[in-house]
């Protein structure tokens, strides 16, 4: 009854001006009852699922964020780039309708070897084949097509069950990470002394897997970026998937932050600054309306402080100071809109970091918990060596600081 729904396909421009069918993504509009059903039946199973799943998936799992994937790869590249004769190369992969193309019974087999019931992986499978939809543009609607292939976009369920389905996508070397957020991946690959097989090999396994997996790499809009900060870094020679070459670019967007290969963040806070700029506009003619400060605060919260914090662990401890007088002036100026006093942009961020890793010391599970020592006398951290300003200002090691100065206090 409930695991067989009519979908309405509405295709979502992905971008401003559109060219191709490619650049349309296609959202399943389903009735509210079965987003509910989804609801509970993803917590059912969440609540079935192993600890013992891949620590570096990201998505869909208690005390993880965004944040935390992108702290976890920048901790991984820092830490290796204050070796000598050392470099890191990031390959951020896109994959082509990535929910479009899951295999149901591939699917069910990987969920029944993480331990899913039989009755539940039965109502997924149930869920997923045989399923009616049409497509809906304007005011015309199309002749209804049965599928059985892939998991419609815009469910509840779709990223979890490619979350499930991409659970066996692990680094086989040890100079490799393969971060993973839902269908967002990224390999981290630290190379040392210009020997990048391992690092090769691991691209040419992955592209195996996803073809394995029925998976197709967007080689298009997959890049790589590389950081190196050696006097003398050489000729870095780019990847070859599928017989196109990635592109290596000097900064890109992960997981919603623009990172840069020198490591710098002066791209991240410029857009941030701009869309918490437009924001002020409309504080303003909210003001001008006489709403109460309470009102305006809430607002400001919601449509300001929330851009200016993004992933805020991530970046701020290594912003320039220029970079954080102009985040400021944003938060100076809501105040004298609102004309109440506001948290400042330091003030959020030694927040953030505390609760974050308390979050990560309170989890035996997080990739990061063993980075998180306490000495023998048991009252502060153990500290982690940093040769370098980037790695000693990156969230690790300012968490580090932060919760032994709590501790002293």
């Amino acid at each position: 009854m409930f695991s067989r729904t009519f979908h309405t396909i509405v295709p979502v421009p992905k971008k401003s001006q559109v060219s191709c069918l490619n650049d349309y993504r296609p959202i399943a509009l389903t009735p509210i009852i079965m987003k509910c059903f989804e609801r509970l039946v993803m917590r059912h199973i969440k609540n079935q699922l192993p600890s013992s799943l891949d620590p570096l998936q990201f998505a869909y799992r208690p005390n993880r964020s965004t944040d935390d994937a992108i702290s976890t790869a920048l901790h991984l590249a820092l830490t290796h780039l204050d070796n000598k004769d050392c470099y890191v190369r990031m390959l951020f992969i896109d994959f082509s309708s990535a929910f479009n193309t899951i295999i149901p019974q591939h699917l069910i087999g990987k969920l029944s070897l993480l331990g899913l019931n039989s009755s539940l992986c039965n109502w997924v499978l149930d869920f997923l084949t045989e399923r009616p939809q049409s497509v809906r543009i304007g005011n015309n609607t199309s002749s209804t097509t049965i599928l059985s292939t892939g998991a419609p976009q815009g469910c509840v369920l779709s990223p979890l069950l490619f979350t499930l389905l991409t659970h066996d996508c692990t680094a086989k070397y040890s100079s490799n990470h393969i971060i993973k957020f839902a269908d967002d991946t990224t390999v981290v690959g630290l190379i040392s002394k210009n020997d990048e097989s391992a690092y090769r090999e691991e691209v040419q396994w992955l592209t195996d897997w996803c073809r394995t997996n029925n998976l197709s790499l967007n080689v298009d809009k997959t890049k790589e970026m590389v950081v190196d900060f050696r006097r003398a870094p050489g000729v870095h020679h780019p990847l070859n998937i599928n017989g196109s070459a990635v592109e290596i670019v000097d900064n890109t967007k992960f997981l919603g932050v623009h990172i840069a290969e020198n490591l710098t963040w002066s791209l991240n806070t410029s857009s941030i600054t701009k869309k918490a700029k437009q924001r002020l506009y409309f504080l303003r003619r909210l003001r001008k309306a006489h709403l109460p400060p309470p009102i305006l605060t809430i607002f400001y919260r919601g449509t300001v402080e929330s851009i200016l914090s993004t992933c805020i662990t991530v970046w701020f401890g290594n912003c320039n100071t220029s970079d954080r007088k102009t985040l400021q002036r944003i938060v100076r100026t809501a105040e004298k809109i609102i004309g109440v006093s506001l948290p400042s942009i330091t003030e959020i961020y030694t927040t953030r970091c505390i609760r974050q890793a308390t979050s990560i010391v309170d989890d035996h599970t997080h990739p990061s918990h063993g980075l998180f020592a306490l000495m023998p006398s048991g009252r502060r951290y153990r500290s982690i060596r940093a040769s370098t300003t980037r790695l000693c200002n990156s969230f690790i090691h300012q968490a580090l600081r932060l919760l032994n100065a709590q501790r002293q206090n």
